[in-house]
């Protein structure tokens, strides 16, 4: 069997990272097995759902790489394929016209409710219709016999009695197909072989095999995923922070940083090694997927991120920051500035979490001078420092090789010579150097500056 896994959103709001980690399972399962990975729009909720989450929710597909196969089926468009799969249902009996009114479909519900059991509707044995022309919809002839076993691969073999599940509407009174009949078809005609989500719809499997019977068809396998859960182990909402693929993205998180990160909420490999969503291709096993909720560890994901801001390329990163910078700040950088910022980044990368973060590390490379001291900084700028700063500058001014070995080097053989730690020297030079602004030690930082701009701060300090 050719293995066809689809993810499919429905477009009336953002991409949710709970949609992103299905979407990326979806991927990886397609990709292990050499098969197929289609992406499917279920946009039949026309008061809801806008062209702006569609690109939303393919813009954040693309920047996470879940790149799908083939063309996007939007579901809209099927809906005289779905009419005419309801029609066929008719004709096999397993599907019926239903003629009861707003009334008496409410009363039916609370009798239904009040007798503990599934939807019938009075027309599915074949009841006249009140009138030739009475307007009707489309139900599905539930089973009364039996149960409806799902073989889940993740949650295990699931059993619901046949009789407990509605005569459910496929077409509306309008014409249009219900959700349940459109993604039982649309899967079918894909040719979807795995449908794996999340376990909200768990609930709706049994209804869609019995749909699937209806239209004598087999049923694909279903993998139904935990929710994602906040760090307090209550459902994601609101309230625990970003919740979009997009917000995550504006906060400085690599792509794939998300994808390693979102690839081990619910799946464990057996080891607790960083992949990239290439390298756990190999190892993805839907076996591997526990049924307990996954919880959001924002410590994690910034461990994670930083270990790919590390490995990510210098070039890509100097172009993130400068336009987090210029967004951020509102203005463009000159070229200078720009020469200074990509010398930085091989250096900083490795210090940083997300690219504010790196941005924030840079930033002493970047102002002007003279520089701005901080109060803590000025605080160390006392007249027997300047005098000590004078004697550095000069010491410094001889030195033959400007890196940050032989930066450091000097500056612990000044500290000797002075009589003094180096802690005697470092505070007040860094507030020289950077203003009070983050850096990291001090030799790194004389050499990311360069001889002139590194001197010249000493010098506007003395």
């Amino acid at each position: 069997m050719s293995v066809v896994t689809r993810f499919a959103p429905s477009p009336t709001g953002y991409l949710h990272i709970g949609g992103a980690r299905t979407a990326l399972f979806n991927w990886l399962y397609a990709r292990k097995m050499g098969g197929k990975y289609l992406l499917r729009i279920e946009d039949t909720d026309r008061a809801r759902s806008t062209p702006e989450a569609i690109e939303a929710i393919i813009d954040g597909l693309d920047w996470l790489g879940l790149q799908h196969d083939g063309e996007i089926t939007y579901q809209f468009e099927r809906a005289p394929r779905h009419r005419e799969a309801a029609e066929a249902m008719i004709a096999r009996g397993t599907a019926f016209r239903c003629y009861m009114t707003a009334e008496e479909q409410e009363a039916e519900r609370a009798k239904s409710h009040e007798e503990g059991r599934a939807i019938r509707s009075p027309y599915r044995d074949g009841k006249a219709p009140p009138s030739p022309d009475a307007p009707f919809t489309v139900r599905l002839r539930a089973p009364d016999e039996g149960d409806v076993l799902n073989v889940d691969l993740i949650q295990g073999d699931v059993r619901i009695k046949a009789r407990d599940i509605d005569d459910l509407v496929l077409l509306r009174a309008d014409g249009n197909p219900t959700y349940m009949l459109s993604v039982v078809v649309d899967d079918h005609d894909m040719g979807v072989t795995h449908v794996i989500r999340g376990d909200d719809h768990l609930t709706n499997a049994a209804r869609q095999i019995v749909i699937y019977r209806a239209l004598d068809w087999t049923p694909p396998l279903f993998a139904h995923v935990s929710l994602i859960h906040g760090e307090d182990g209550k459902k994601l909402s609101k309230r625990h922070g970003a919740q979009a693929v997009h917000e995550w993205r504006d906060m400085g998180y690599l792509p794939e940083a998300m994808n390693a990160y979102l690839m081990r909420l619910g799946w464990s490999p057996g080891h607790d090694d960083i992949l990239s969503k290439e390298e756990a291709i190999s190892q993805f096993d839907i076996a591997q997927i526990g049924k307990a909720p996954s919880r959001l560890d924002f410590k994690k994901l910034d461990s994670v991120n930083a270990h790919f801001m590390a490995l990510a390329d210098d070039e890509r990163l100097a172009k993130l920051v400068l336009t987090h910078i210029e967004q951020r700040d509102g203005a463009t950088l000159g070229g200078a500035e720009r020469v200074a910022l990509a010398n930085a980044i091989p250096l900083l990368k490795k210090r940083a979490k997300t690219i504010p973060d790196l941005a924030d590390q840079a930033a002493f490379v970047l102002v002007k001078r003279p520089l701005v001291l901080d109060d803590k900084a000025k605080s160390l700028m006392k007249d027997d420092f300047r005098q000590r700063l004078q004697r550095l500058r000069d010491r410094l001014t001889k030195e033959p090789a400007w890196d940050h070995v032989s930066l450091g080097a000097a500056l612990k053989a000044f500290a000797t010579d002075e009589g003094v730690g180096l802690g005697q020297i470092g505070p007040g030079l860094r507030a020289a150097l950077t203003g009070g602004l983050p850096a990291p030690d001090l030799g790194q930082a004389l050499e990311l500056l360069g001889r002139d701009e590194a001197l010249a701060r000493i010098a506007d300090q003395i």
